[in-house]
């Protein structure tokens, strides 16, 4: 008998007591280990996982979480190779295997940079503006978020063993919740390799990743949705009807556990009208329908598996498509010339061929032999292998938008109109993604529109997007990867997204005073304090949030108007020309640039002499409220409201609040300045 594969639990790795079920190498059929969670206590692992994991992240600010997770991914990259021998046995070509293995890389580095850019240098995260409440400004609220304090808990599915536990992670991680992965059993022993890596790296703190290669339940802890708690989250990804048994669990309902399903989904892709034979559109749309089906032998969550065609080119597409897939060489994976390997093994491959019998028996099979395929180096039977198959049929028959065969299968569906072939999309009940391909705008967004409501992705496929396109099958840790109804109506990704569904989002209300203390940044109404040392002169660790500096007042007059006009070329005639500003309802009178108005705010706070501000980069949330008339009087009041250290840098990011005054104290600029500000010199 194999070796059982070990969970990695409570700080170690343990074994289980239990013989296990089997996993086998998808191309020889061979035992290549067992898994089981017999005599794992997966109580004691939420548990853990709440007591060190959860404590140990919170201690950190967004940015080193960020920076340990770019770190983890460059030392995954370094031993990707490994990944890449262990993928091979799960039936993954090279590049299928580059797919699972640098795309889940990939989201790692994508959330480090933008933890980085887009997250605070502390752990609340603000959310919004802040809201008035009362007349007076001395009662507000504020919505932020922060961590839960539970277990990550994520279910895996076994195509994409190592995309599939990082896409999860990597959110997780950075919210500060910690990580149980539970993958699934074809396929455990690649995420079993990936977690090695993970645990070997040394580089998480101690609880913020736990395995358990097996079931959720052990016959040492019992059921571990029993014990989880209103703090914890379930991210799943599977079958709809799995999805379904879980989120009724009594405990899941009992105490409101967060959970999001992924589950599988009949996605479409449509092709234009426009996109006739001989069009770069139709080119477009024939590879991309051969590349979806062959991919990871079709085993992708976001395969296309209805594909609407114009009547007038069903033929044409059929004929294209099959000429692409009899070009693909099947077999091992370790031949150079295969170009699709195997299903992640042969039960994967007889719950195919069931799903294929029922469109088969609604349909035309076009290209392909369910039950017999021509292979290289390798057995057709005792390895999990499959021919793609092609179908075609009427698109009114319910079993294509019912009935799902999750391998290298697609049914090319004729449709009439536009109008038609939106509501054929939405007879899927709810799909990932769904594409269409055309040079028409118009087709373009009355389809998008029209079935946006069924879909959580859609992408637009034309001569311009395709050089760069990611492709339909391919989601982006910047956008959500999920979707409506089948599709398990949940949502992972989606950059920033991701990382608040793993917090808690609460709205705070109070003084100005007491949201700034709590939130880290400065709020309008709270203390200001105005010292002897010009805030431009202080180094990134002596500011301090409220520090302010008051500059003015300056006088504008009609001259500074039209030498700024003259100078700019701003002649707007609001300001050059006083019979029709004064037939302007907003002015009544000729009045200053609103850039003018800018720029001299910045030359009245600026302090010149070189020193710890290295640069303005920008400006945000400009508004100009009252209009400047010639002769009025204006004072700047600049006050630092949030300061981002960077720990890999020797500077730091300072958000300043800019609030421009005329001579009756009515605020008639305010706006954000952003300026990047010198750390002290080490010693």
């Amino acid at each position: 008998m194999t070796a059982v594969l070990q969970s990695h639990v409570q700080g170690r790795w343990q074994a289980p007591t239990g013989e296990g079920r089997p996993m086998y190498d998808a191309v020889t059929g061979d035992e290549v280990g067992r898994v089981s969670t017999d005599g794992i206590d997966v109580a004691a692992a939420a548990a853990y996982g709440r007591r060190t994991g959860g404590p140990a992240l919170r201690e950190l600010s967004f940015h080193q979480r960020a920076s340990l997770l770019k770190a983890l991914a460059g030392h995954l990259r370094e031993h990707r190779e490994e990944l890449y021998a262990v993928s091979a046995r799960t039936g993954a070509t090279l590049g299928d295997s580059k797919f699972d293995v640098d795309g889940g890389i990939g989201v790692l580095q994508a959330y480090a940079s933008k933890g980085k850019r887009e997250l605070p240098a502390g752990s609340v995260l603000v959310e919004g503006d802040v809201e008035p409440l009362s007349k007076g400004g001395t009662f507000l609220g504020q919505h932020v978020l922060t961590p839960r304090h539970g277990v990550a808990v994520q279910i895996n599915a076994y195509n994409f063993p190592c995309w599939g536990p990082l896409e999860k992670l990597a959110p997780a991680f950075l919210a500060g919740v910690p990580t149980i992965i539970k993958p699934a059993t074809p396929t455990a022993f690649l995420t079993a390799e990936l977690v090695r890596l993970v645990v070997e790296s040394g580089l998480l703190p101690e609880g913020a990743v736990q395995f358990l290669a097996g079931s959720l339940t052990s016959s040492s802890g019992g059921d571990l949705f029993d014990h989880l708690t209103e703090q914890d989250l379930v991210s799943f990804t599977g079958s709809a009807s799995t999805a379904a048994r879980l989120r009724t669990h009594p405990t899941l309902t009992a105490r409101s556990v967060r959970f999001t399903a992924e589950a599988d989904s009949l996605n479409c892709s449509i092709l234009g009208p426009d996109a006739v034979p001989g069009t770069t559109e139709f080119d477009l749309y024939v590879k991309q329908l051969a590349t979806e089906m062959t991919v990871k032998a079709g085993q992708k969550c976001t395969a296309i598996r209805r594909a609407f065609v114009p009547s007038a080119q069903v033929d044409a597409v059929l004929e294209a498509v099959s000429a692409r897939l009899a070009k693909v060489t099947v077999g091992n994976p370790a031949n150079p010339d295969v170009r699709m390997g195997a299903l992640a093994g042969t039960e994967q491959r007889e719950e195919v061929r069931r799903s294929l019998k029922s469109l088969t028996d609604a349909g035309r099979v076009v290209f392909g032999d369910p039950d017999h395929v021509e292979v290289v180096d390798a057995d057709a039977e005792r390895g999990a292998f499959l021919s793609p198959v092609l179908l075609t049929g009427d698109p009114d028959t319910a079993a294509f938008h019912e009935v799902e065969a999750f391998g290298p299968v697609s049914t090319v569906l004729p449709y009439e109109s536009v109008d038609q072939v939106v509501e054929l999309a939405a007879r899927g009940q709810g799909s990932l993604v769904g594409s269409v391909v055309t040079a028409d705008p118009d087709v373009a967004r009355t389809v998008v529109l029209g079935a946006a409501p069924w879909h959580g992705r859609m992408l637009v496929l034309d001569a311009a997007a395709a050089p760069e396109s990611t492709g339909h099958g391919s989601p982006m840790p910047q956008l959500v990867h999920g979707g409506p109804g089948r599709a398990g109506g949940g949502e992972e990704m989606g950059g920033i997204r991701g990382v608040a569904h793993h917090m808690q989002r609460t709205a705070v209300q109070g003084s100005p005073a007491m949201l700034t203390a709590i939130t880290g940044r400065w709020v309008r109404g709270s203390e200001r304090t105005v010292t002897d040392v010009h805030p431009f002169r202080k180094h990134l660790e002596e500011l301090r949030i409220g520090d302010t500096v008051v500059g003015g007042p300056r006088r504008v007059t009609q001259e500074d108007v039209e030498h700024f006009a003259e100078f700019t070329g701003d002649t707007f005639y609001a300001h050059t020309d006083a019979e029709a500003a004064a037939a302007n309802p907003f002015f009544g009178e000729r009045v200053a640039h609103g850039y003018l108005v800018v720029s001299f705010a910045a030359g009245l706070f600026v302090d010149p002499a070189p020193g710890p501000v290295l640069a303005n980069f920008g400006v945000d949330s400009l508004r100009f409220l009252t209009p400047v008339k010639f002769d009025d009087e204006l004072t700047i009041t600049l006050t630092a409201k949030q300061i981002t250290p960077r720990d890999t840098a020797d500077y730091g990011e300072v958000r300043w609040d800019a609030d421009v005054t005329n001579a009756a104290g009515d605020s008639v600029a305010r706006y954000d300045v952003l300026t990047l500000v010198a750390k002290q010199a080490s010693s």
